[in-house]
Order: C-alpha cells, then sequence, then structure tokens
C-alpha cells in the first residue's frame, strides 16, 4: 500500500467512497491512488492532496521523478487507470510490447542527448510494468506486418529478439495481438495510428498519434469514429493462432 495516503486518509476520515464523490471518479479509481504506482490524473492530484491536507510530493513522490517525455505524461496517467487498451500501430511496434533495445533505436536520429535517450527508455520500458501487476489491463494490438519486416538500422538480432518478445506477450493471459498480413492491400490503417482506452466505469479516451503531437481526446464522436476504423482493421487481420504463427516466422526470419 502507499502507506502516505493510507495514512492521511485516516487521519482525515476520508474513504475512497468519499474522495470519489468529491472528485467526481469511481470509487474503484479512488480506491487504487492507495496502491503502489497508481497516481491520480493530473487534474485530480491537487483536489486530492487538498482535500488529504497534503502536498502531492509527499502522498506521490513519484511524479517529481517521472521520466516520461512532458507531452506524453497525460496520456500515461489515462493508460495506468486503462481496464483495456485496444492499439493499432502501422510503423513501430506498440511501446508497451517493445524490447529495450527496440524502444532505443526508436530514438536513434532524434535531437535528444544520451541521458534523455536513457530517461525516455527506462520510462517506456517502466510502463510495461501495467501487463504484470494483480488486475492487468486487456491490450488489443493490431499492427501491419510491415512493421515486424523493417529493419532497424541492420540490427538483425534486435529485429530477431523483438520479435519473440512479441510472440512471449502474445502469450500472456491479458494481451492479444493480432497482424494485418501484407497480403491486404489499402485498408483503414494506412491513415495512421491510435490508442483507445477504456476506463472503469465506461470512460473512453483516446490518443493519437501525430509527427509534431500527440491528440488526447474524450469526444465520443471523435472515438466512435476510431470505432468504425478499428473494427475495420481488426477485419483484416489474421486470426490470433495465425498471427501468433507469423510472429515466429517473423523472428526465425531475422535469424
Amino acid at each position: 500500500m502507499n502507506h502516505a495516503v493510507v495514512e492521511a486518509m485516516t487521519q482525515c476520515g476520508e474513504t475512497a467512497d468519499s474522495l470519489a464523490a468529491q472528485t467526481g471518479v469511481d470509487p474503484k479509481t479512488a480506491a487504487r491512488w492507495a496502491n503502489p504506482g497508481r497516481i491520480p490524473q493530473t487534474r485530480h492530484r491537487a483536489q486530492v492532496a487538498a482535500i488529504l491536507g497534503r502536498e502531492v510530493i509527499d502522498l506521490w513522490p513519484d511524479v517529481l521523478k517521472r521520466r516520461d517525455p512532458t507531452w506524453l505524461r497525460a496520456w500515461v496517467d489515462w493508460e495506468r487507470e486503462a481496464v483495456a487498451l485496444r492499439w493499432y500501430e502501422l510503423a513501430w511496434v506498440p511501446g508497451l510490447l517493445q524490447t529495450e533495445a527496440y524502444a532505443r533505436a526508436t530514438l536513434a536520429g532524434e535531437p535528444l542527448s544520451t541521458e534523455e535517450v536513457d530517461q525516455y527508455v527506462k520510462a517506456r520500458i517502466g510502463r510495461q510494468n501495467i501487463l504484470h501487476r494483480d488486475q492487468p489491463p486487456l491490450l488489443i494490438a493490431v499492427m501491419d506486418e510491415a512493421v515486424l519486416r523493417r529493419s532497424a538500422y541492420g540490427d538483425r538480432d534486435l529485429m530477431r529478439d523483438q520479435c519473440d518478445h512479441l510472440v512471449t506477450c502474445a502469450q500472456l493471459p491479458s494481451v492479444q495481438v493480432y497482424v494485418v498480413p501484407a497480403s491486404v492491400g489499402m485498408y483503414p490503417g494506412l491513415g495512421g495510428p491510435f490508442i483507445v482506452a477504456e476506463l472503469e466505469g465506461g470512460g473512453r479516451v483516446a490518443h493519437i498519434d501525430g509527427q509534431a503531437q500527440a491528440q488526447i481526446t474524450e469526444q465520443q464522436a471523435e472515438i466512435a469514429i476510431l470505432d468504425r476504423r478499428w473494427e475495420r482493421i481488426r477485419g483484416e487481420a489474421l486470426s490470433r493462432g495465425q498471427s501468433l504463427d507469423l510472429l515466429r516466422e517473423a523472428a526465425s526470419s531475422w535469424t
């Protein structure tokens, strides 16, 4: 447990239900704020800290230790709260399924210092902890076959290890991996990657990648568009078994 949060709640006579009522979140969400590594959304942190008569940093010291890029932090908060993630990628392995070496390769050539690259890689790998907690979110990942065939600066071992890692991840109880094969012609996924997070209580939020800046939206009309696109993309993908076979074949092709 996060003993600082539990102690503050006890001293103030607050419960998960009372915090939920005052912040407008689901009681189960409020209850998780007392768990290690579970930090309220940015918009709730100061509010909760004020209710409990504490500073944010006293309750959740990891806030200052975050290595995520500033522009990504809002999404990471949502990702941490999700009960399900539907993730489509056209060009990269989804971040929650990347090896450390692959994550590092995705940052090659960016205007970043060595220290910044190290921080971002650690943050990305650290996010994967949600797949191994007691109640992990359901992750449904769909990717284009080109992701598996694209060389990482000529490093065949890196790609073999990444494909092997995908095979391992695809067999986790909470992870489903699908591949859209190269034999499929034009399909809606060519429009670009996106993620839809489903939250406890029925809320949803989406992340849409862009070259300059990612967009996060809670607009249900926009998410409905992504829903329709997701169904069409998923319809072009191989079955889970066929996708797993393709992942294994891709790994062997890099040997």
